[in-house]
C-alpha cells in the first residue's frame, strides 16, 4: 500500500482517537456488556445486543486507525518548498467566473474539511493544483460542473 501524506497535527489527531478508543471507549463498552449480561436472558436483552454491536464498531475502528497509522507519511509543511504548490501549502485561488477568492491548505485525505479551508491533495482541485505556481490557471471538473481558478498566491 502506498504511503498516505498527513500533517503532524493530522497524525496526532488519529493517534489520540486510537488511544481514546483503546483506553477509554473499549473498557467502558466492556463494562456495559458485563452489566447487560448480568440482567439475565441474553436472547431478549436489547442492552446486551446494543453493547455487542457497539463493540464490533469499536474494534473495527481500532483496526482501521492502526492500519492508517502504519501507512501514514508525516510531512511537515514548513519543510516543503514554496515556489510551487505541494502538500501542506496554503494557497489563495480566484474563481475566474465569479471573481471570488478562497484560501485552502492542502492536507491528507483524512484531514480534509472544506468548511475549515482544508482541502485534500487527492481531491480534484487538490490534484490540479499540485506543482502549479502563482499566476497559473487550473480547470477542474467538480460535481457542480467545470470550474476555472487562478492560483493567486502560495501563502
Amino acid at each position: 500500500m502506498e504511503r498516505i501524506p498527513v500533517t503532524p497535527e493530522g497524525y496526532e489527531a488519529i493517534r489520540r482517537e486510537l488511544e481514546n478508543l483503546k483506553r477509554v471507549v473499549r473498557p467502558e463498552n466492556i463494562r456495559a456488556i458485563e452489566a447487560a449480561r448480568a440482567h439475565g436472558d441474553l436472547s431478549e436483552n436489547a442492552e446486551y445486543a446494543a453493547a455487542k454491536d457497539r463493540q464490533g464498531f469499536i474494534e473495527g475502528r481500532i483496526s482501521e486507525l492502526e492500519h492508517k497509522l502504519a501507512h501514514l507519511e508525516v510531512i511537515r509543511p514548513e519543510d516543503v518548498a514554496r515556489d510551487r504548490v505541494a502538500f501542506g501549502c496554503r494557497v489563495r485561488l480566484e474563481n475566474l467566473e465569479t471573481g471570488q477568492e478562497v484560501e485552502y491548505r492542502l492536507v491528507g485525505p483524512d484531514e480534509s474539511d472544506v468548511e475549515r479551508g482544508r482541502l485534500s491533495v487527492t481531491s480534484p482541485i487538490g490534484r490540479a493544483l499540485l506543482g502549479k505556481k502563482p499566476g497559473d490557471e487550473v480547470t477542474v471538473d467538480v460535481p457542480g460542473g467545470r470550474r476555472r481558478y487562478e492560483l493567486v498566491e502560495i501563502l
